[in-house]
This record gives C-alpha cells, sequence and structure tokens, in this order.
C-alpha cells in the first residue's frame, strides 16, 4: 500500500478480480472550462439543457447545461490509454502487438490496462473468441452550477477567401459555454487496484480537452474537490450539483464537498464502511499524486494485473470450462 491511500485503506483489491466486489471509491471533480466550449450531441447544433431545481433548497425550475457522461469518458478513455502506451515505451516496458494496436472502438485487444478498466468489447466472429469486460469506472451526466442563461452564447463563424483575404456571408452560429463555467462530476471506481486508481487520478489531471470542436476550443480543468469510498456509492452528480449550487462554495471547494459527503454518508446503508476524505487528506493525496514519479516497475505493474485478469476472464469464457471440463 503506498503511504498517502492509507486513509483509504481496505477499498482496494491487491488484484484485479473476475467478478466485482462492493468496494467502491468516488472522486468528485469541478470541471471549469477555460475556453468556449460545445456540449451537445444532436444535429440542430444546440447545447444539451434540462430543466432542474436551482438548488438542493430552492425548487424554482430553470434551465441548466447538461454534460453528458459520455463526453467526460470518451477524453478521460484515450487519455489513459494514450499515457499508459507512452510512459511503456518511454521506460522500455515490452508491450504484445496486440496492446501496441489496441485501440477504439473497433480493435480493443482485452488485455491492457485500458481495456480492463473501462471495458471493451469484442468483434470477433469465432464463438470462443466472443468474451468480453464489463467496465468498473462509472460516469454520469454533469450538471451546471450555473443556470444556463448566465453562460451560454452564440458566436458567429465565416470563412476568409484566401485570394483577397476577405470574408463573405457568415456560414452559421454555434452555440457554446463561456469561460468559467462550472460542472461538478462524480467518476466511480469500483474494485481497483491501487495503481488503477493513481493512474486514473494522474490521466484525470491531465486530461484538458471536452466537448465538440477541441482543435480550436474546449479547455477544461478538472480539480479534484472530495474522495469518498465504501461499499456503495455515496452520492450522485445531480445531488452533488444542487447541493453545491445552495452553497457559497467557490472560496473553498473542498470544504463545502466535505460537508456534502458526510450528509450523504450519513444516508448510506452501510456507514459504518463509509470512508471520506478530510481537507488536509485530500491535498496531501492530491499532492502525492501529482508528485508521484511513473517508474518502469509501475507500468508493469499496470500490465500485468491487466494480463491476469484478462487470462481469467479467457478461461472463465471458454468452451471447455462451461463444458464442465
Amino acid at each position: 500500500m503506498y503511504d498517502f491511500l492509507k486513509p483509504l485503506e481496505g477499498l482496494f483489491e491487491e488484484k484485479i478480480p473476475l467478478l466485482k466486489t462492493a468496494r467502491t471509491l468516488q472522486v468528485l471533480v469541478i470541471r471549469q472550462t477555460h475556453d468556449y466550449t460545445i456540449f451537445r450531441t444532436e444535429e440542430t447544433r444546440e447545447l444539451n439543457v434540462v430543466t432542474l431545481p436551482r438548488s438542493a433548497n430552492n425548487p424554482e425550475a430553470v434551465l441548466k447545461v447538461v454534460m453528458l457522461a459520455s463526453k467526460q469518458k470518451a477524453p478521460e478513455n484515450r487519455m489513459y490509454a494514450r499515457l499508459f502506451k507512452t510512459y511503456a515505451t518511454a521506460l522500455g516496458v515490452t508491450l504484445e502487438p496486440s496492446v501496441l494496436n489496441c485501440r477504439l472502438k473497433d480493435n480493443l485487444c482485452r488485455m491492457c490496462p485500458r481495456c480492463v478498466l473501462f471495458g471493451a468489447v469484442t468483434t470477433e466472429a469465432r464463438q470462443e473468441e466472443r468474451w468480453n469486460i464489463k467496465h468498473r469506472i462509472e460516469y454520469s451526466s454533469a450538471y451546471s452550477i450555473e443556470p444556463y442563461e448566465e453562460i451560454s452564447e452564440l458566436i458567429t463563424f465565416n470563412a476568409v477567401d484566401t485570394a483577397t483575404q476577405s470574408t463573405g456571408q457568415a456560414l452559421g452560429v454555434t452555440e457554446n459555454i463561456r469561460p468559467i463555467a462550472h460542472f461538478p462530476s462524480v467518476i466511480t471506481l469500483k474494485s481497483v487496484t491501487p495503481e488503477e486508481f493513481i493512474f486514473y487520478l494522474k490521466t484525470l489531471m491531465a486530461t484538458k480537452s471536452y466537448g465538440a470542436e477541441t482543435r480550436i476550443k474546449g479547455d477544461v480543468v478538472n480539480t479534484i474537490v472530495g474522495v469518498a469510498g465504501g461499499f456503495e456509492e455515496i452520492i450522485t452528480s445531480l445531488e452533488y450539483s444542487l447541493e453545491l449550487a445552495g452553497k457559497d462554495w467557490s472560496s473553498d471547494p473542498v470544504t463545502a464537498t466535505e460537508q456534502i459527503l458526510k450528509k450523504y454518508g450519513s444516508f448510506a446503508s452501510m456507514p459504518d464502511q463509509v470512508k471520506i476524505l478530510s481537507k488536509k487528506e485530500l491535498e496531501e493525496l492530491v499532492k502525492a499524486v501529482r508528485e508521484f514519479k511513473i517508474t518502469k516497475e509501475f507500468i508493469e505493474r499496470l500490465k500485468k494485473q491487466a494480463a491476469d485478469f484478462a487470462e481469467q476472464a479467457k478461461k472463465a469464457a471458454s468452451p471447455e470450462r462451461k463444458k464442465g471440463r
């Protein structure tokens, strides 16, 4: 066990289990836009919005912007794989060709750290190869603290004629989220090893591009403001967002988050198993993870954990095993 993870002792797995256990960790993050950002899924080019109470204590209905779970998972999913391969190459860790060529979504190797944490579905036609890996990391939609009207803006774009350097008629309009909008988010990790937890936190800190049109916009900074664990999920992203919206949280989001977690921890079905990091413990954890040096041994442990799990899963799914041979 790493010393800086001692406050969460008992919530990690020594190795990745074939079947998920109840050990659950939740990372609470405030995602803050640092550029104009687009969160949309519809062809109408409109932002995803939903009607919600203004806050947990104010039932007034207001429109809020939604950062869908898929828009959070995708960039972090890709970054997790990218960081692992980059570190492995730089540190001289040998990776199998299938791992090196693993990519979303139709060429997943089902044996690398990304596949065994984020999940993997095979596209192989052969029956004996058709086994999948269930995800152990879960996202849910994040809802803006600020109302839609306060953070949305229409931006017109047009094209420049390269010969005359003049602009013609406007090509269209995009609806954007303004900088310094806040999206509280809860990411849930289940049955993870200490190494997986550390590497995910580093991935979360490193991921900066979210939403559509990230080639020209979409900068987002993730600030980890809370960590809780137990044998169940303690809080949802919606609860967290509505609670923050009713507080003066901006000057000290970590303390505000700790108070919210203590409230929801008391609602748990097994409160004696709940662990909530204090402000000091959280700050020490984040500092330690940020300063943690990724070594060859660390990457090899991640690689071995994933490979061992994949071997277990393959054996469990084999035709001989199913026939009881």
